[in-house]
């Protein structure tokens, strides 16, 4: 055996026994991970079954419901009559609260009545007697939880594995956690109102402590343990309760010794449940939203739906309006309502449909890594390149179909570690001995690596002749951000912690830059200076930099909680787009070369960067970028002369994608550029008018330039204008 061939071996095996590693608990890499979570997305959405199970009911407390009844939540009273109204009109079976009643309801307004009862009207008989007459009917708490009392409910309640914080209290437990069982254990809870919660026939957590890193619900949790005692899911308590409380026993596994793991809930002799060692169950999802049916929360109360639409039904009440933050991310639908999940498991148990992945999965999987690794090792070294794609190939379909099979008997076994130690060891056999990479796409790397993401190196290597390094006049859109108030953060922080704050901010801008193709051109201190457009082509690039901008500050807005954490400054930028012919390339001295853009368009960026705080806005694009993003909608903001530059400019505001604007937004931007018209034909009175008009009744946002307007019409009442003025502002700095 030759030395090459024997490097060729134990290449391949120490690849095998990376692998092997991955699928047990000794080494995890996230993207392999995260590879076996999209498998089982696919083997899910291809084998659900997309029908409807009407046995559950999603009582939806829908945007139509909040237009009629109110905003959430809702009062007691409003609870109680749901309540009265599906039990005595509707006759359903029973029903779970997706769900926590953690505040006293004060919409009544007893609290200020009793204030007068005993202050100021306390000797006015007539208010006394009628205050006595009214009490009792406005504690909404009392009337909810007599609602409450002997009908099958269940509330809902969250555990906190993060906080020791304990609100209010819990359901009964179904008792003390045996010895040697291994449950979640949450640290804190929020339950309902005492006056609640001992009214009702019992209580399910709907929290989910294992979502995956991926942020998406592939496991729930049926049972959790908290100071010795074991509490049930939501869906669990609602289905036993619908069942008429089966006997539950958790079954579980031994190796003999100590160790003892759960396998199974079983529920009464009908009903077993396949679990997890915490208890938890992959969710059966039947299909995307509508695997269930819904009813209006609304047309519930007010008896506008057929009775047969719920008698008799596992009610479920939960929402859909995304106001309300209960939109779940899943494999079969990244907007999901996390009602619908709940309703999902409980079809599964009902139908004894619930996956699992059995104890002994790992020793299958390391037995099938071990048999296909040896195969691949002793067959394709021998092989041509094209056979060996043949057998590769072809021991990649066998393996689907037998995990395929498994999977339709109920059982999740691994497939993405075998399949990419198959395609890694066909990769590795058809290499070997070669160089991946050219010397050209090697150069091309060093020279833009610092400056673009890899994929778009990846896109020059394709055809490096079509990348000219010498200077050229392009057509780009260049992108200026700045942080404002940046000397009076950098005085507050010391020299190590400067540098992590500004590492924290341009680290994720940078990413966002690169996601959206773009070229970073260089950090001046707090700024970033990036365009679009070159060194490769990129026929949308006034798009892409104006959406890069846009991601820019809502990142930036969800970074001001950690920077608050971390005890730093709130960080506020401004953003200039500009759109024009630039001259880019490779430039600099014999000593130093950058690859940079140049020319007048890119100075107006600048200026328009340096305008955003003069007109309170975070963002300012001129107008070729605004013609070249037709889809958005822009706020005009001024005609102006910057400095350096004797054309004027027409500058905007952009307000966001014209099909997500509202109708008072877009209203907002006809009424102001009406007002420009007026203002810039000298109709001041009218102008003033209109702008201050909107100053007072704009619903999105205190506007700075309504106010530079109103004082501007005012100076020109003193000092009218020129006769040849043509509306345009001149700015004499920078």
């Amino acid at each position: 055996m030759s030395r090459r061939f024997s490097v060729r071996i134990l290449l391949s095996l120490i690849l095998v026994a990376l692998f092997i590693a991955q699928a047990g608990p000794w080494m995890n890499i996230q993207i392999i991970s995260s590879l076996e979570n999209i498998a089982y997305d696919l083997r899910l959405n291809a084998t659900r079954p997309d029908t409807v199970d009407d046995r559950i009911v999603i009582l939806d407390l829908d945007e139509k419901s909040l237009s009629e009844v109110g905003r959430w939540p809702w009062s007691r009273h409003h609870m109680a009559e749901l309540l009265d109204q599906l039990f005595e009109h509707y006759n359903i079976r029973v029903i779970g609260f997706d769900m926590v009643f953690a505040e006293a309801d004060e919409s009544s307004g007893l609290n200020v009545l009793q204030t007068l009862a005993n202050g100021a009207l306390k000797d006015v008989p007539e208010f006394t007697q009628e205050f006595q007459t009214l009490r009792q009917s406005l504690k909404y708490d009392q009337r909810f939880a007599d609602s409450l009392k002997d009908r099958p409910v269940i509330m809902g309640y969250v555990f906190n594995l993060n906080s020791e914080d304990k609100y209010n209290i819990l359901p009964p437990s179904l008792g003390e956690v045996g010895d040697g069982l291994h449950f979640i254990q949450p640290e804190g809870y929020t339950g309902n109102l005492e006056i609640l919660q001992k009214n009702a026939a019992g209580g399910g957590f709907f929290d989910n402590p294992r979502v995956d890193e991926d942020g998406i619900f592939r496991r729930v949790p049926l049972l959790q343990s908290h100071d010795g005692e074991l509490y049930e899911s939501l869906a669990m308590a609602t289905t036993r309760m619908a069942l008429g409380f089966p006997e539950m026993r958790i079954e579980t596994y031994s190796d003999g010794g100590n160790y003892q793991a759960i396998e199974s809930i079983t529920l009464g002799d009908e009903y077993r449940i396949n679990v997890d060692k915490n208890t938890s169950v992959l969710v059966p999802y039947r299909g995307r939203q509508g695997s269930f049916p819904y009813v209006s929360a609304v047309d519930a109360l007010k008896q506008r739906v057929d009775q047969s639409a719920l008698q008799g039904k596992i009610v479920l009440l939960g929402t859909s309006a995304p106001g309300l933050l209960d939109l779940r991310s899943t494999p079969v639908e990244k907007n999901y309502p996390g009602v619908e999940v709940h309703a999902n498991v409980i079809s599964g148990i009902l139908d004894n449909r619930i996956k699992h992945q059995p104890s002994y999965t790992l020793g299958v999987e390391v037995l099938v890594l071990l048999v296909l690794g040896i195969a691949m090792i002793a067959i394709t070294a021998l092989l041509s390149p094209l056979w060996s794609t043949a057998f590769t190939l072809g021991l990649m379909l066998v393996t689907i179909a037998f995990n395929m099979l498994a999977w339709e008997a109920g059982l999740v076994v691994p497939i993405a570690n075998t399949l990419l130690l198959l395609l890694g060891l066909f990769i590795l056999h058809m290499s070997y001995g070669f160089f991946i990479e050219s010397r050209g796409k090697r150069a091309l790397a060093k020279l833009f690596g610092q400056y673009i993401p890899p994929e778009l190196v990846d896109e020059m290597s394709a055809d490096p002749t079509e990348i000219v390094l010498d200077g050229q006049s392009r057509e780009m859109t260049v992108l200026f951000s700045d942080v404002r108030g940046f000397t009076t953060i950098s005085e507050g922080l010391d020299p190590k912690e400067l540098t992590q704050l500004m590492n924290s901010f341009l680290t994720p801008m940078t990413r966002i830059i690169h996601h959206h193709r773009g070229t970073i051109d260089k950090y001046m201190g707090d700024a970033v200076m990036a365009f679009w457009g070159a060194p490769l082509d990129d026929a949308y690039h006034a798009k892409n930099a104006l959406y890069a901008a846009f991601e820019m500050i809502r990142e930036l807005d969800e970074l001001q909680q950690e920077f608050q954490q971390r005890g730093w400054p709130e960080i506020r930028i401004g953003v200039g787009l500009n759109t024009g012919t630039m001259s880019v390339g490779n430039m600099g001295s014999e000593f130093r070369m950058a690859y940079t853009a140049l020319g007048d368009a890119v100075n107006l960026g600048s200026r328009l960067e340096g305008l955003t705080k003069q007109y309170g806005v975070t963002l300012i694009v001129s107008e070729t970028t605004a013609e070249a993003v037709p889809e958005c909608d822009y706020l005009e903001l001024d005609r102006v002369r910057v400095k350096g530059k004797s054309e004027p400019v027409t500058i905007y505001e952009p307000i966001g994608l014209s099909i997500d604007l509202s109708k008072e937004e877009r209203s907002e931007v006809r009424r102001f550029n009406k007002a420009l018209e007026l203002y810039r034909s000298q109709r001041w009175d009218q102008a003033e008018q209109e702008i201050f008009s909107l100053a007072q009744s704009t619903n999105t946002k205190d506007r700075k330039v309504y106010q530079i307007y109103l004082e501007r019409i005012q100076l020109f009442r003193k000092e009218p204008p020129p006769e040849n003025w043509d509306g345009v502002f001149t700015h004499t700095s920078k």
